[in-house]
């Protein structure tokens, strides 16, 4: 006997299609991705263990303005992290706070954020997948130390206190002509709130 699965491959296929669609989920989000700027160099020159705990400590506030605001930390990505938001204004809120913490307790580094909405398929429950994820990630690159980019076209009513600029037309990698991108500064003022795990479970906001 072989190892050749048995039955037709095509009705195989559409089964497994169908499988995987059935773990998938359209729906609106706001993705930020930050990054910790100057890391490398710093871990270079002042070694690991210098910059394991500026990278603690970096953590440890992002997972506290997080709980914060009710935004949730999708994923680390070593000196940066992915974070995913229902509603805009907890997005912007959550990375102008990391900001100014940051400029604090992970000085002399520094933070940079790209921030994009629109629909996302959240594939298998815990990883998403759209244009806005890599907008997010694209804006994150080109941001300079202490900059939180947006693109124009995707920014809704701002928190109190929050000013956008012009940041110029841009190029982003993967997308097609310019987009024009504005950056976001200032001090938010909002209500305190919590994370509430039914935010994330209830449809259709849930995986």
């Amino acid at each position: 006997m072989g190892c050749s699965p048995t039955g037709n491959p095509v009705t195989t296929g559409r089964a497994v299609a169908r499988r995987i669609l059935s773990r998938t989920m359209r729906v609106p989000r706001t993705f930020a991705f930050v990054d910790l700027s100057g890391f490398t160099n710093y871990t270079a020159a002042y070694g690991d263990d210098a910059a394991g705990r500026i990278l603690s400590a970096f953590r440890s506030i992002a997972r506290e303005i997080a709980s914060e605001r009710g935004v949730r930390i999708a994923k680390w990505l070593g000196d940066g992290c992915m974070v995913v938001a229902v509603e805009q204004q907890d997005a912007v809120i959550f990375a102008l706070e990391l900001d100014r913490r940051a400029a604090q307790v992970c000085a002399p580094l520094s933070v940079r954020v790209g921030l994009a909405s629109g629909y996302a398929l959240i594939f298998e429950g815990d990883d998403y997948i759209g244009s806005a994820v890599n907008m997010a990630a694209r804006l994150c690159d080109i941001a300079g130390p202490f900059e939180i980019l947006v693109p124009a076209m995707q920014l809704e009513r701002l928190p109190e206190g929050v000013v956008a600029t012009d940041h110029g037309a841009l190029q982003l990698r993967g997308f097609p002509g310019t987009i024009e991108v504005l950056a976001l500064s200032g001090d938010p003022v909002a209500a305190p709130r919590n994370d509430t795990g039914e935010l994330w479970t209830r449809l259709p906001f849930g995986g």
